[in-house]
């Protein structure tokens, strides 16, 4: 299995979980994926929509990897600027956040630069 397949598993599994957690059980994902970094308000609920978009492209991303690999792309922005916008500044603070994601996007951060099919999209 090439690495954009394994990375659009990765997204099915994680993001689906994250996305269905958020989206309808809000207060677990409080508790469980943002470890009460964060009050419980709507906007877990924006955030829960997201994910659950980036793991419904991610499944088609295993039927068509390069036609839906732009999700890829928002990835490395969202996650890249959340990294620098959000936690660099909490850790630096010493004000509570995610931990865990943001372990989870330094990972992805460090890894979708060399799965991102950037040689495929400039021969387009």
């Amino acid at each position: 299995m090439t690495a954009i397949k394994l990375v659009y598993l990765a997204n099915i599994v994680v993001a689906g979980w994250i996305g269905t957690t958020s989206l309808f059980f809000p207060k677990t994902a409080t508790s469980a994926i943002f470890q009460n970094a964060y009050p419980t308000t709507d906007l877990m609920k924006l955030v829960g929509c997201l994910w659950l978009a980036i793991a419904i492209l991610s499944v088609l991303g295993l039927w068509k990897p390069m036609t839906f690999s732009p999700v890829l792309l928002l990835q490395l922005i969202y996650k890249g600027a959340w990294l620098l916008v959000v936690a660099y500044p909490a850790i630096k603070n010493n004000q509570p956040y995610p931990t865990g994601m943001a372990m989870f996007f330094i990972v992805w951060v460090l890894v979708l630069p060399f799965v991102i099919p950037w040689g495929e999209w400039v021969k387009q």
